[in-house]
């Protein structure tokens, strides 16, 4: 966790390099508006809440009345502070996991659940970023396009086949990885990988046993229309901001360049997309060479974009992270194993 902290003002140093890049200063942002930059931030919550819900929602089904909806709800949007300090938005699903395993729930079944919470996520997400990428290249923003698509389709399509490849076959770590593990960690390093083949197959069993069924048919649509709603409030955000600067954008364009640059954010270059996101919005909004970034007269200013990612970024990371350390991290009493 300590090392999260300090990543956390790093992520400013892409900022600081904007603003001194184009003249931005801190009243230019501040100008945007309470309102505006509140209403972005709520637009966030909702969006990070419903991810929440979806959460408890997927939990509740498999192990029914097992933990508090609310509490559910929480650890799911404290997770969200992982993901926000790593590079390609990873690593909430190991929170969640790490929570349900301490409240005596079986690592194969928590596995599964943390499963079916980030695939319908990336699903949806990744969805609208492709739809996000057509634009793109439909406008004639050929790299942006490129960027945007190459990422979405790779990792949307690792995803899914992984998801739905893992109820036909029985993952294994594979063989060169694990010649390399038992050869440098010995006994120890054979215990780890003989660990981790038998939590796969577990996982793998859990997906055979529930993905072709009815029940888990009907959690995964209803779990990835909540992930398609959760993304729209992310995307709504910027058009929110945008308003306190009187540059008119609609809400399916806002949504488009938010997922046009979340696409862009997960290349695994910065922390949380630190730098990628402000600069991918600007580019996917005006067209512009990627390696241009003087913005034309009268289309978005670099302040609004800023100014976005203060109230969808850096005020989410307090909020999520006291969550995650009140609720995920915190001593939890085990229930009875399910």
């Amino acid at each position: 966790m300590n090392w999260r902290l300090v990543a956390i003002p790093a992520t400013l140093i892409p900022i600081f390099i904007i603003a001194i890049q184009f003249d931005i200063k801190f009243e230019d942002v501040l100008a945007i508006g309470i309102v505006p930059f509140a209403g972005a931030i709520i637009a966030m919550m909702i969006k990070l809440s419903l991810q929440g819900f979806k959460f408890a929602y997927i939990t509740r089904k498999y192990l029914g009345s097992f933990d508090s909806f609310w509490k559910l709800t929480g650890v799911r949007v404290g997770s969200e502070f992982i993901k926000f300090t790593t590079p390609m938005f990873i690593g909430a699903e190991f929170i969640v996991i790490y929570y349900l395993h301490k409240k005596g729930v079986k690592p194969s079944k928590s596995t599964w659940i943390a499963i079916m919470d980030i695939v319908t996520e990336v699903f949806a997400g990744g969805l609208l970023s492709m739809m996000a990428g057509v634009i793109a290249l439909l406008n004639g923003a050929y790299v942006v396009a490129a960027v945007v698509l190459a990422t979405s389709i790779t990792v949307t399509s690792l995803w899914m086949i992984l998801f739905f490849l893992s109820s036909k076959h029985t993952f294994q770590v594979p063989k060169i990885l694990s010649a390399l593990v038992k050869r440098f960690g010995k006994e120890k390093g054979a215990k780890y990988i003989d660990q981790t083949n038998s939590w796969m197959e577990e996982v793998c069993t859990m997906s055979r046993k529930n993905l072709r069924t009815s029940e888990s048919k009907k959690v995964f649509t209803i779990s990835f229309f909540f992930s398609l709603a959760s993304w729209a409030f992310y995307g709504i955000s910027f058009m929110i901001i945008a308003m306190g600067t009187g540059y008119i954008i609609s809400a399916f364009d806002s949504i488009m360049a938010v997922m046009g640059a979340n696409a862009i954010g997960n290349l695994p270059i910065t922390v949380g997309g630190s730098g990628l996101a402000e600069f991918g919005i600007v580019a996917y909004l005006n067209n512009l060479d990627p390696f241009n970034f003087d913005i034309p007269e009268g289309s978005v200013a670099w302040d609004v974009v800023i100014g976005w990612r203060i109230a969808t970024y850096y005020v989410p990371i307090l909020i999520t992270w006291l969550l995650l350390v009140k609720l995920a991290l915190s001593k939890i009493s085990k229930t009875q194993e399910s």
